[in-house]
């Protein structure tokens, strides 16, 4: 049997964990259907501290202590004590997992832990979609020259398959522009305010179940569904941005009359996020807008998000992911983890 293939995780939150638990859980089918095993050489975290041990971490014992509040000290063997970028730089590894809160505003530090990883001569996968928008073209050549692979599955619609179905499936054809509900947290948050909660209700509602961002004003004003849009057009549509250059609204300001009288007219408030060509020019937006019942977006519920893409060859391509949430994140690390043991 081969060598286990060594991961080192940066991040050890909601998503973290569940990919530690679906590691645990796939283990004898991904050694029965790809051969393969693998164990976790060292996590660092922002808040449980580090620890690397070159012959494998216990995963379970290291949910425990986090969970429980707990640092990782104890499992620290090779007595790390340096910095995250210095862990990276000195843990064997042959995948690096990032799995660290987006930055919207420059990428960091999670871009520089992926230059890192790279340097070092590991693979790449990111759940974060900072380093998608502001480091694809740096990252991605990095990555070439290293000969190893940059991937983020997880980074726009958790499990769903969208990057990799543009490699695959659709390879060849051309993306024109795209329309959809990519922040599910939103979704939800509009969704209670129809029932009668106010914003601050919906919010620590969605906090109780852990689907707000670190920083609930990175959904509620739109930052997350921006750098969402950014990525698509980065990387699906040859089109760089960042979230700055989206033309971005919230939903801060969807009040109760607003939402009355929508439902008056049959209709309901969604955060939409497009990209597109308009008179000439590229343009990325995220605004509330108010849909009916013969938009594909009036029936999208909950926590679920929606894209419809529009190609050349496929005038409309919808996908449906439904009420996500961690585990579906952490499916589709593990997806972009099973391509590059397959061979990229």
């Amino acid at each position: 049997m081969e060598a286990p293939i060594r991961l080192v995780m940066v991040g050890f939150g909601n998503v973290g964990r569940a990919f530690a638990r679906l590691l645990m859980e796939k283990e004898a089918d991904l050694l029965q259907e790809f051969g393969c095993q693998f164990i976790v050489t060292g996590i660092a975290t922002g808040a449980h501290g580090c620890a690397v041990n070159a012959d494998g971490l216990d995963l379970r014992r290291a949910l425990s202590l986090v969970e429980s509040g707990n640092s990782l000290a104890e499992l620290n063997a090779d007595r790390f004590l340096g910095s995250t970028l210095e862990m990276i730089a000195n843990c064997p590894g042959d995948v690096f997992i990032e799995t660290t809160p987006v930055n919207p505003q420059n990428g960091r530090p999670a871009l520089d832990h992926i230059r890192a990883a790279l340097l070092q001569g590991m693979h790449a996968i990111t759940a974060n979609k900072g380093p998608v928008v502001f480091g694809w073209q740096e990252l991605s050549s990095l990555a070439r020259q290293q000969g190893r692979h940059f991937l983020f599955e997880s980074a726009v619609m958790d499990g769903a398959p969208i990057f990799s179905l543009f490699r695959g499936s659709l390879a060849g054809a051309r993306l024109l522009g795209f329309e959809g509900i990519l922040n599910s947290c939103t979704n939800l948050l509009l969704e209670r305010m129809e029932q009668g909660e106010t914003l601050e209700e919906a919010i620590r509602y969605g906090a109780s179940i852990g689907i707000t961002e670190t920083d609930p004003s990175n959904d509620v004003d739109g930052w997350d569904a921006a750098i969402k849009v950014a990525a698509l057009a980065t990387v699906l549509m040859g089109q760089p941005l960042v979230p700055q250059q989206v033309d971005r609204t919230g939903v801060r300001d969807v009040d109760a009359q607003m939402l009355a009288a929508a439902r008056a007219a049959g209709k309901r408030w969604k955060l939409v996020c497009s990209g597109g060509v308009e008179n000439g020019q590229f343009v990325g937006r995220v605004r509330p807008e108010m849909v009916g019942p013969d938009s594909p977006l009036f029936a999208v519920n909950g926590t679920s998000s929606f894209v419809m893409f529009h190609l050349d060859v496929l005038p409309g391509l919808g996908i449906l992911e439904s009420n996500p949430g961690p585990q579906t994140t952490a499916f589709g690390v593990l997806a972009d983890l099973l391509q590059i043991v397959r061979g990229g």
